[in-house]
């Protein structure tokens, strides 16, 4: 019987045996038989005479001690120990592994002929044997071999030698100034195209850029190569930070289970986050591109320079940069729109997540398989916890917390405490309760209860945090809770408590809190959590004339956003519940109305527009409901749609027709574009020859975002087009794969009975490979994610079609079956039928043969919920 995996605890967190310095590495490239030497001093902590190294698939050649051959060692499949060692030593190993038999994609591997590593959280173990921990940072020299026909020899640091062997082979050593630990070590080796560029730091510094892309994508790395400049200068501007390396370097790779990887000075991508022209990328990837370039760059700091102690400190590095990238976007887009795809990514799947079995606090207590702890509770709600200490401490004390935080910890591998101290030894401010967010789990809904009382002319606001997470010890937290009174006419109404002015943002630190605000002359609309300023959930009863009446007056746009989505779920709420009886539901007349005047206002952003008459996505909706009534759920969402698009075709036509987007990347024509795309949406639900004219020159555009659009309207309303502009997008862009990524993704969200047996069929697709994270991630995914009416479907085909792909991909990459299993996770959440179809399918998953950790660990957690 295969063992259960034994999970690591925080609270057992020990320093390393030993320190080590002067690491050498040398690398010899061979597809199947790479020859690793890695040389280093060992200094003993406390004495110890026996070292443990982690080591993983490593076929072990030699161990050397002081130069000597060493014996006294034990190896197992995880580990090498060493014993009766001195307490000083210089120790060499040298091992071989298999790069192109690696489909992990962990360690060093193949990405169609290119070699490539991926280190971060636990991969180096699979390049050679060594204290594979964030907590032991060292100096890198990498010497690197190859044949000639790989032209580029590329780590971290700066190139210090290069050279001709006599061989015919050639080498290039690298050396990394900047101690770190082995996670951010990275080498690429291939023959690339490259883009290049420099950019002069504030201290006038000349560093040089490169962008590494497979031949044939020059044309394709303008927009990353913009953004990696752009991000350089933010970071100076808004955090002086700069640039530490005279080379900074991107390498775009196709097979990469991530997004991208901050190794320092040479940053791995996955292609998709990096390759972007008009013709085939949409205006959100160039979004995404620009976010994930600055957000790796951002980790040259927060995450390279500072690093983690341990892994459970994972959100010290990654929620800091994700608010990092966030303000970045920000300040050079819309603060609202980029606002709105925050708080869109909290609700629908990180919250999701705090209510299901894989729930864990940011800095988690716990884990079997560290890969499983990249989620978006660490990243998303821990980048929630460092904007709320922006909130409470404001811009100005939040920059000194920074400063202070790199002047104490620069080249320090620290803990999520050590950041928190340093905010608050710089404000002032004590934030020893807000520090329950790193350990408390799950998202807190707060109860929220208004009195306005005529006589006194006071407005008395309660609030209530109730938690759901089942923990005895379980404390308040300290809520930066953000509100707005507006008063009969919409204006803003100033906040007085106790005869004084105060700010917006009020303090909740008890598990019951009450505000009663003075000269209130008439009964004011509450705006509550404003900005979201906090990652909870908002109970409050609110009536649908006070929504309307916040979606015309808010002062933010951000607001009007988040009221007229509340709106939307307040009517399918209610539409869900009389579905059963009549058959047939309808959005309010007041909601249509205030749609049609939101659609015919001249001055608002069109972004804006486009956002506030989307209907709120499924699993935000599915989020509201103790037990999702998927059926209703789904009909209730194509009736809505219906209407929309009968009842507002005129405002639609007018919408679609006065969007002028020129064809460029500017924040105008992506606006156009945006509601271009959502008019063609719904008006293909009642199309007529003036619309089927639209989604033809749509489908025919240079623009991907506009090509797309109409075979997204096209397929959502099963348009007589439909097929047919399907079938020219395959065969026109069959030699673009990151293309055809859209179009499996497309594909996946078919609603029919035919939708199984057209995804099977898909796997023979020439485009298509299981062991290509990307391809498999936009089928499979895309069809578990956001197809319900088929993955759901009562018979449990749906089910059986994901639990198939994940039973294979566990023997091919076991990461990117676990990051795939999450549909599943949320299984106690559907009817007695449907829960009955999803366990069987985790039972099957749990008892195959040789169970990676990955999949093991949260198939456990499901089934013992």
């Amino acid at each position: 019987m295969q063992s259960k995996p034994q999970a690591k605890y925080l609270k057992d967190y020990s320093a390393p045996s030993h320190t080590v310095s002067n690491f050498e590495l040398d690398v010899e490239l061979h597809p199947t038989d790479t020859k690793v030497t890695a040389r280093a001093s060992y200094k003993a902590n406390n004495a110890e005479t026996v070292l443990t190294l982690d080591g993983v698939e490593l076929e072990l050649e030699s161990v050397k001690v002081n130069g000597q051959p060493y014996s006294d060692y034990v190896q197992d499949q995880t580990r090498l120990t060493i014993s009766n060692l001195p307490e000083k030593f210089t120790l060499e190993i040298e091992n071989r592994i298999s790069p192109s038999t690696n489909t992990s994609l962990e360690g060093l591997y193949l990405s169609e002929g290119a070699y490539c590593t991926q280190c971060e959280a636990e991969g180096f173990r699979k390049i050679t044997y060594f204290l594979d921990r964030p907590d032991v940072l060292t100096d890198y020299l990498v010497t690197i071999t190859a044949e000639k026909n790989i032209p580029y020899l590329l780590s971290n640091g700066n190139k210090v030698a290069e050279g001709t062997l006599p061989d015919g082979r050639h080498f290039a050593k690298w050396q990394d100034p900047h101690k770190k630990p082995s996670y951010l070590f990275a080498l690429v080796a291939g023959d690339f195209d490259v883009q290049k560029d420099t950019f002069t730091t504030k201290n006038g510094r000349e560093v040089s850029l490169e962008i590494f892309v497979d031949k044939g994508n020059l044309n394709k790395t303008p927009h990353a190569m913009a953004s990696l400049k752009n991000a350089m200068k933010w970071d100076e501007t808004r955090f002086n930070l700069e640039y530490d390396l005279d080379i900074y370097m991107i390498v775009a790779v196709d097979f990469f289970n991530m997004g991208a990887m901050e190794n320092k000075g040479l940053n791995v991508f996955n292609s998709a986050c990096v390759l972007a022209n008009q013709q085939t990328a949409t205006d959100r990837d160039y979004h995404t591109i620009e976010s994930i370039v600055g957000h790796e760059y951002f980790h040259n700091w927060t995450g390279n320079r500072v690093t983690c102690r341990d892994w459970f400190q994972l959100s010290l590095k990654e929620g800091l940069t994700v608010f990092r990238d966030q303000e970045f976007s920000s300040d050079l887009g819309s603060r609202a729109l980029n606002r709105i795809d925050a708080v869109m990514a909290m609700r629908t799947h990180q919250f999701a997540e705090d209510a299901g079995p894989m729930a864990h606090p940011i800095r988690p207590e716990k884990v079997i398989e560290m890969n499983n702890f990249y989620t978006v509770t660490v990243y998303n709600k821990g980048a929630e916890v460092i904007r709320m200490m922006h909130t409470l401490l404001g811009e100005a004390n939040f920059q000194k917390g920074m400063k202070l935080y790199f002047e104490r910890h620069d080249g320090q591998a620290v803990t999520c405490d050590d950041f928190v101290a340093a905010m608050s030894d710089a404000s002032g401010k004590c934030l020893e309760q807000f520090k329950r967010w790193y350990s408390q789990y799950g998202t807190p809904t707060i109860k929220v209860l208004t009195n306005y009382n005529v006589e006194d002319e006071t407005f008395t606001i309660s609030l209530e945090q109730v938690h759901a997470a089942c923990d005895p010890i379980l404390q308040p937290l300290h809520i930066p809770f953000a509100i707005e009174l507006l008063d009969e006419n919409g204006c803003t109404l100033p906040l007085i408590l106790d005869g004084k002015q105060v700010q917006s943002v009020l303090e909740l630190k008890e598990f019951k809190s009450e505000f009663t605000f003075e000269n209130i002359k008439s009964q004011p609309t509450p705006v509550l959590l404003e900005n979201f300023s906090a990652p909870c959930i908002v109970e409050y009863d609110y009536q649908m004339d006070e929504l309307i009446h916040i979606l015309k007056h808010a002062s933010s746009d951000f607001t009007r956003w988040e009221v007229a989505q509340r709106a939307f779920t307040k009517e399918i709420k209610q539409a869900v519940l009389s579905l059963t009886n009549t058959g047939s539901v309808n959005l309010s007349e007041h909601l249509i109305a205030a749609l049609k005047s939101i659609l015919n206002e001249v001055e608002t952003d069109k972004a804006l527009i486009s956002e506030l008459i989307r209907l709120p996505n499924f699993d935000t909706v599915s989020a509201e409901f103790k037990q999702i009534p998927v059926a209703e759920l789904v009909e209730v969402y194509k009736q809505f749609e219906q209407q929309i698009a009968t009842q507002l075709c005129p405002e639609l036509k007018k919408a679609y027709s006065e969007s002028h987007e020129m064809g460029e990347i500017s924040s105008y024509a992506v606006a156009a574009r945006s509601l271009k795309s959502t008019a063609l949406f719904y008006l293909a639900k009642v199309s007529d020859d003036e619309v089927s004219k639209w989604l033809n020159e749509n489908s025919k555009s240079e623009n991907m975002t506009l090509k797309l659009a109409a075979l997204k309207a096209a397929k959502s309303a099963n348009h007589t087009l439909s097929e047919q502009l399907i079938n020219e997008f395959d065969a026109n862009w069959r030699h673009d794969p990151l293309v055809m990524d859209k179009w499996f993704a497309l594909q996946a969200t078919t609603d029919n009975d035919e939708a199984i047996q057209l995804i099977k069929s898909l796997y023979a697709h020439p485009c298509f490979d299981k062991g290509n994270p990307n391809r498999v991630r936009a089928l499979v995914g895309q069809f578990a994610r956001s197809n319900p009416a088929q993955f759901h479907r009562i018979d449990g085909k749906g089910y059986e079609l994901l639990a198939d792909l994940l039973i294979e991909l566990n023997h091919i990459n076991p990461q990117n079956a676990s990051r795939m299993v999450t549909p599943f996770m949320s299984w106690k959440r559907y009817d007695e039928q449907r829960q009955a179809l999803i366990k069987a399918q985790l039972q099957r998953i749990a008892e195959i043969n040789n169970l990676s950790d990955d999949l093991f660990e949260k198939v456990d957690k499901a089934l013992n919920a």
